[in-house]
């Protein structure tokens, strides 16, 4: 995979007026350069319906694994060194443009217990990891993990958890910090058929992000064997989804059990308030 991006023109002092001392701000507006290979892997018993008589038979067990491994810059890196090119601000380029170099591997696990026609309980658990090294301090901002969202931590908004303690003061400006190298993530779920096509939900969500480095923009977000558990967000929640066979509607209310961000009501379960707790997510699909 390639991945190349261009900026043409900027206005004089853009990136210093922006973003001083960010450093993932200031890569959202830079060139750059990625060259990457990686391997996927995917493996499921679920069974598809048949197209021609649409008969499904009930699966007692459900279970769906993903992994992957993802490598970039490297070979370029050993082109810049066997070359001898000059470094630019301690970094290697090509094509005058900095490129990336760091590893990043994902696997995630669920399983659904279908306990007969109109009920199940399903679980996931999944986690990832990306370092950055080499020819890079810190991971491209679209490689890095994120947390909340309708298929992550529901009672948070998508990119608005974490890393770690990190506290945002405001979800607009702060988004492009609240990203991590470490990702972990945990759900449960109980489903129940009611009548029609539509369905209920009943959920438990847990988990967080975290960086390697303790960088200066994100305080509270650096990953610690000692402490990490202590920052792991819990959300609780109800949902509604409408099945109608070759695609599902879902709509899920999350709401916060107990929130690790620093200068936040830490047990939001036992003190709840509803505009500051609740987040309301619409999607197409199960969460996992």
């Amino acid at each position: 995979d390639i991945n190349y991006v261009y900026l043409p023109e900027s206005t004089n002092n853009f990136l210093d007026l922006i973003a001083p001392d960010n450093p993932l701000l200031r890569y959202s507006y830079e060139d750059h350069f990625i060259m990457s290979m990686g391997y996927r892997y995917y493996d499921t018993n679920k069974r598809i319906p048949s197209s021609l008589t649409k008969t499904y038979t009930l699966q007692p067990t459900v279970y769906t694994l993903r992994a992957s491994i993802e490598t970039a810059g490297n070979l370029l890196y050993a082109i810049s060194s066997l070359t001898n090119s000059k470094r630019r601000n301690g970094a290697y380029r090509v094509f005058g443009i900095n490129y990336s170099q760091y590893v990043k591997s994902e696997i995630d696990y669920s399983i659904t217990r279908n306990i007969n026609q109109r009920h199940s309980l399903a679980f996931h658990v999944g986690g990832g990891i990306g370092v950055p090294y080499g020819n890079s301090t810190v991971l491209p901002f679209e490689k890095r993990f994120y947390a909340g969202g309708a298929n992550g931590v529901r009672g948070w908004g998508v990119r608005t958890l974490g890393p770690g303690r990190y506290d945002s003061h405001n979800s607009v400006s702060d988004f492009i910090n609240q990203c991590g190298d470490i990702r972990l993530d945990m759900s449960l779920e109980y489903r129940t058929k009611l009548f029609w096509v539509l369905e209920a939900g009943a959920f438990v969500d847990a988990g967080n992000i975290w960086t390697i480095h303790n960088y200066e923009n994100q305080p509270g977000g650096m990953f610690k064997f000692n402490t990490f558990w202590k920052e792991i967000a819990v959300a609780y929640g109800l949902g509604l989804r409408f099945d109608f066979s070759y695609f599902l509607l879902r709509l899920d209310l999350g709401l916060k059990a107990h929130n690790p961000a620093m200068g936040q009501e830490q047990w939001p379960i036992i003190h709840p308030d509803w505009h500051r707790d609740a987040t309301f997510h619409f999607a197409v699909g199960y969460p996992f």
